[in-house]
């Protein structure tokens, strides 16, 4: 009989449930959404009782879909969204309706006042934590204690997002390497939460999950949750991971070296090394690897999709008809790539600048805007089409570049997520990495795909993860044009001299946001 486990990509949108076959392959995925409340400014919060309903109710979705016998279901796992805050007391019980979330921004006193007791540099290169501060649960926790110091009172442990799920599930509180390592408090060299950090924000170590290998299994279901899930008690709970590294691992990084292109909102570039990426200018964001003595470096740009949304909206709401009789087409996403093809690479000197929701280190700051640069009357519809694709590309070849720098980093790009779904854009990112970008059959799944892994080896169905490199069924290589690489190259250094110029720029304009002609 075959033996079936269930992988969950509990994300900040939803649940995705997705059930695999022994060898690897994806039977059927079954998604649930669920809401971010935003109370106040900077506050993002989700229902952790709102995370559980999305669980059952996507397996229960999976299994009536699929129609498959319960008893097979061997193991279940979890990848979930990072630098979660989720507080409980000794009975397991909630202590806060809502939670912040990753991007929670709230903490911004806290940071402050620890960083009073620890130099911000010593503490990025102990835990590589290149996001802004205040989104670390240490800071969120700090916040917790400051703001409801009798919630606070009461908290016997701080959870992860999948490990309070993985504690509902089976009554057992544990956190995995890679979760924990975006907790602000973790050393990377040590493996573990670090004592000078605990004791420089007032906390002590028992408030925080005891940390065990992604593989490890945690038990199986408790009563509860079986009758919940429709499922039976003998189904296994592996640990899982934090979702950066599951989605590492389902890309296929496994070796040193190993680079993924994550394309959607924001986008990031990832490589997989032993050593922890680490650079106090540029903020590699790291997180330990699912996979036992690797770490995942990763830098990125704030605003690609979004940036793209943006301009297709508001700058080019329609494409112009080419009739007089003809009405304006609403300009869609094919529409988009369809005029951008129309445009040479370098898009007629027209040079778009990504930072539209701030950027990140690299890109600037909070305080950076976006910019189209080099724009004059001969410029049209297609070529602000195509600067802005190539303006994304840019941004990002710029990250890929200082991760080039760190360590040595595959010639062949795996490219995941929305924007990898155009045939044009993928030339593009070819042509402005200078290295060959690849497209496989694995596209959306890559964070259940590396849960269903752990689920595979920490249960023995897989001896190990090389397994994962031949679901990767190449679907199309886009290898550089060496003429395109020409133009590009010869246009990177004004795309750095501008994306500079709009991060001085953004500091001034900021002391104007309160300036009143």
């Amino acid at each position: 009989m075959k033996q079936f486990v269930i992988a969950c990509d509990l994300g900040t949108g939803g649940n995705k449930a997705s059930i695999y076959e022994p060898d690897g392959n994806s039977v059927a995925e079954f998604g649930c959404s669920y809401p971010t409340f935003h109370p106040e400014p900077q506050y993002h919060e989700q229902r952790p009782q709102d995370w559980w309903q999305a669980i059952v109710a996507s397996i229960r979705g999976l299994i009536s879909q699929t129609r498959i016998d319960v008893s097979q279901v061997e193991a279940i796992s979890l990848s979930g969204h990072s630098l979660g805050c989720v507080p409980i007391d000794l009975a397991g019980n909630l202590l806060l309706e809502s939670v912040p979330i990753w991007s929670d921004s709230r903490a911004t006193a806290e940071v402050i006042d620890f960083f009073q007791e620890v130099n911000e540099h010593d503490w990025y290169l102990k835990t590589g934590n290149g996001f802004p501060p205040p989104l670390y649960t240490v800071f969120k926790v700090l916040w917790l204690k400051q703001n409801r110091p009798e919630t606070f009172a009461r908290c016997f442990k701080i959870l992860g997002t999948k490990d309070y799920i993985n504690y509902r599930l089976t009554g057992k509180i544990a956190t995995d390497f890679s979760y924990a390592s975006g907790s602000g408090i973790y050393d990377l060299v040590d493996w573990d939460y670090d004592p000078e950090l605990l004791r420089a924000g007032g906390l002590d170590r028992s408030l925080f999950a005891d940390i065990v290998s992604s593989t490890d299994i945690l038990g199986g279901l408790t009563s509860q949750a079986a009758e919940s899930l429709g499922l039976p008690r003998s189904v296994k709970v592996v640990a899982g991971g934090v979702d950066n590294s599951c989605m590492a691992l389902g890309a296929g990084n496994i070796n040193e070296g190993d680079v993924y292109n994550s394309l959607g909102s924001s986008s990031w570039i990832a490589v997989t090394s032993a050593k922890p990426l680490l650079d106090v200018q540029v903020r590699p964001f790291v997180f330990t690897h699912v996979l036992q003595g690797m770490f995942n470096s990763a830098t990125s740009i704030f605003s690609s999709g979004t940036s793209l949304e943006w301009v297709r909206t508001q700058l080019c709401r329609s494409a112009m008809a080419k009739g007089a009789d003809e009405q304006p087409q609403e300009l869609t996403y094919e529409k988009i790539m369809w005029l951008a093809e129309q445009v040479p690479p370098g898009a007629n000197r027209l040079f778009f600048v990504p930072t539209l929701a701030g950027g990140t280190y690299l890109e600037g700051g909070p305080d950076v805007r976006g910019a189209l640069v080099g724009i004059d009357l001969s410029h049209t519809q297609a070529d602000i089409m195509r600067a802005t694709l190539e303006g994304i590309a840019f941004g990002l070849r710029v990250a890929l570049d200082e991760l080039r720098r760190m360590t040595k980093v595959s010639d062949k790009m795996m490219i995941f997520g929305g924007g990898a779904k155009s045939r044009l854009w993928r030339q593009i990112y070819a042509d402005i990495y200078n290295c060959a970008v690849v497209k496989s059959r694995i596209d959306q799944q890559t964070a259940a795909l590396g849960a269903a892994a752990l689920a595979a080896v920490g249960t023995g169905m897989w001896p190990n993860f090389s397994r994962i490199k031949e679901l990767h069924a190449i679907q199309e290589v886009s290898s550089p044009i060496p003429a395109n690489v020409a133009v590009y190259e010869a246009q990177l250094p004004i795309f750095k001299l501008a994306a500079q110029q709009q991060s001085e720029l953004g500091s001034i304009i900021r002391r104007l946001k309160n300036y009143d002609a």
